[in-house]
C-alpha cells in the first residue's frame, strides 16, 4: 500500500501516512484476513490483550481522518476479530488495504 491508496477525504497529514500503514502492516501480519463481500474485510486476530487493545486504537485513530471506515471490535470464546467496512463509494481504498 502506497501513501496514494488514501482517497482524498483522508485528513492524516501526508507524512504521517507512511507510519500509519506500517501499523497495519503490522496488524495485519498477526492474522488472517478474509473478504466475506466487497464493502467488507475480517481480520481474525490472536485473542490476546495486547493485540485486541493494539487494534482498538489503531481503528480510533483511523476513523479520525478517514470517516468513512466503520471498525467492529469483537472477543468472543476466545477468538478476536476485527471487521472492517466501508462504504461501496470506498471500496477501492479496503481493496488496497486487503492487499496489504
Amino acid at each position: 500500500m502506497s501513501e496514494t491508496w488514501a482517497p482524498e477525504a483522508c485528513t492524516l497529514p501526508t507524512a504521517e501516512r507512511p507510519f500509519r500503514v506500517a501499523e497495519f502492516d503490522e496488524l495485519f501480519a498477526s492474522g488472517v484476513r478474509h473478504r466475506p463481500e466487497r464493502t467488507r474485510l475480517v481480520l481474525e486476530l490472536e485473542p490476546r490483550p495486547e493485540v485486541a487493545a493494539r487494534a482498538a486504537d489503531l481503528a480510533v485513530r483511523e476513523t479520525g481522518c478517514c470517516s468513512f471506515f466503520t471498525f467492529e471490535l469483537t472477543a468472543t470464546r476466545g477468538a478476536l476479530s476485527l471487521a472492517i467496512t466501508v462504504p461501496e463509494s470506498q471500496a477501492e481504498v479496503l481493496d488496497a488495504l486487503a492487499a496489504r
